[in-house]
């Protein structure tokens, strides 16, 4: 990828942060790559596409130390689940023979599992050595006639981020607009109800939260043509150019999708949440605002009235237990806004919440829901969590996988927010199952024993 394409992509016109340097968008700096580099960002925002043979070019490492890592469900194929890499070693890198190693790997990929598609992905070494990635593609595209997808996003081009929008980049170059959505089938047409097609970007339907979702838009006649990438086909990607109205589910990483969507096909857009019961009422709501059907308006407040009564009934009991809890929220994007709505749902106090990779808009969003004196955390370091658990009183750390052992040492209450978990919490139902695995976490009698000296360590008073 040439230089002006990478700055290309840095320069956002979506974003209200484009040009400031602290922003999650700035350019990368040498060195800078914790949390994720480019071929992670792009990886993991399109590994979910199930029936895709997704091949990583470069060394063993890059595919074994990141592979799977997103939690992603698939209803159907687990072509995605397969781990496949060229597996370079010195040898290819000093005898030129990365590029013939790509066209092989494309050939068994294809013979073997016939998929509806292949991905590959750049990783540094390749990129250095100058393959040329795009001519062998298209060469190998040609050759057996299944799409073949060059995804250009060496780690050293920057950021996870930048890694997201370059696999963005991607599917709007080579994937969305190649194909037409499927007629709608006769079981599937309702008398006096119009269906409307709709897409969402930046939804990976971790540990399955998006099917919670997914009834209640077939229930207003909203068919969902593609959610990228979660639990997604190839074909559906292909059709996302027939959408009226797409949700960007997660700003920071495909961004740039929305934007020339609407740019291209004139599809408009909004970001929202499938987190808390008010963000998913107001997502259900801006769908029929942006499509413009008043039956549908019309339906989609009766749906929010059933739903909205159903979750408050079925919340009750958790929030006489929940209510007035404490939690320090440490995540980031979407997650730093959209939990803390449904955190207050449950009648909890967020004290501060994290905001290392969250856009302007984002930290604008916490600032409505916490105050103007909301506390935003940027360092994440575990003294700093600890301090912060102890200085405010708090009773659960809700944050990622990497920040479960630093609770756990400090034995603090911790619930896993981020894509490695087990349970899904979007929508009106996953609201019961984060107020259960709240309580389960905070209420555990394991904190009362190990909060209490050892028996070797106790006063006579005490034992």
């Amino acid at each position: 990828m040439k230089a002006k394409e990478i700055a290309a992509l840095l320069d956002e016109p979506a974003c209200s942060h484009n040009h400031k340097s602290k922003s999650g968008c700035a350019r990368p700096k040498p060195g800078a790559t914790a949390g994720g580099c480019a071929f992670d960002g792009a990886q993991i925002a399109l590994l979910p596409i199930a029936d895709v043979a997704h091949i990583v070019h470069g060394s063993i490492a890059c595919a074994g130390s990141s592979w799977d890592n997103r939690g992603a469900k698939s209803s159907g194929p687990t072509l995605y689940r397969i781990g496949m890499t060229t597996d370079l070693n010195e040898q290819d890198v000093i005898m030129g023979r990365g590029e013939k190693r790509l066209f092989h790997a494309i050939k068994q990929a294809i013979e073997s599992y016939q998929p509806a598609a292949v991905f590959v992905y750049n990783t540094c070494v390749p990129a250095m050595i100058g393959d040329d990635l795009q001519a062998v593609c298209k060469a190998a595209e040609e050759r057996w006639g299944v799409p073949v997808v060059p995804v250009d996003s060496a780690g050293f081009y920057g950021t996870k981020n930048l890694g997201n929008r370059i696999a963005g980049e991607a599917m709007v170059r080579y994937v969305c607009g190649t194909r037409e959505p499927d007629p709608i089938p006769p079981e599937a047409q309702r008398p006096g109800i119009t269906v409307h097609n709709i897409s969402l970007i930046g939804e990976f339907n971790i540990a399955g939260e998006f099917w919670h979702v997914l009834p209640l838009l077939d229930e207003l006649g909203l068919r969902v043509l593609c959610t990228l990438s979660g639990d997604a086909r190839f074909h559906q990607v292909q059709t996302m150019h027939r959408s009226e109205a797409n949700m960007l589910v997660c700003s920071k990483a495909m961004i740039n999708v929305g934007r020339k969507l609407q740019e291209a096909y004139g599809t408009p857009w909004f970001e929202g949440s499938f987190y808390g019961v008010g963000d998913v009422s107001q997502a259900l709501r801006d769908f029929a605002r942006l499509i413009g059907d008043p039956d549908l308006s019309r339906r989609t407040e009766a749906l929010i009235a059933r739903e909205e009564g159903w979750a408050d009934q079925a919340l009750e009991p958790w929030r006489e237990r929940l209510r007035g809890k404490r939690a320090l929220l440490y995540t980031g994007g979407v997650k730093s806004w959209s939990v803390i709505a449904a955190l207050q749902d449950l009648g909890m106090e967020v004290v501060a919440t994290g905001t290392k990779k969250s856009t302007e808009q984002d930290k604008e969003r916490i600032r409505e829901l916490m105050g103007e004196d909301a506390v935003m955390l940027e360092d994440g370091s575990p003294r700093n969590l600890i301090d912060m658990v102890h200085n405010h009183r708090v009773d659960v750390l809700i944050a990622g996988g990497r920040n479960m052992y630093t609770a756990l040492k400090a034995r603090i209450p911790f619930l896993d927010i981020n894509q490695e978990r087990e349970f899904g919490y979007a929508g009106y139902r996953g609201m019961p199952e984060l107020a259960r695995q709240l309580c389960l976490t905070i209420d555990s009698p394991i904190w009362g024993r190990v909060r209490n000296p050892a028996p070797w360590r106790r006063t006579p008073e005490e034992a």
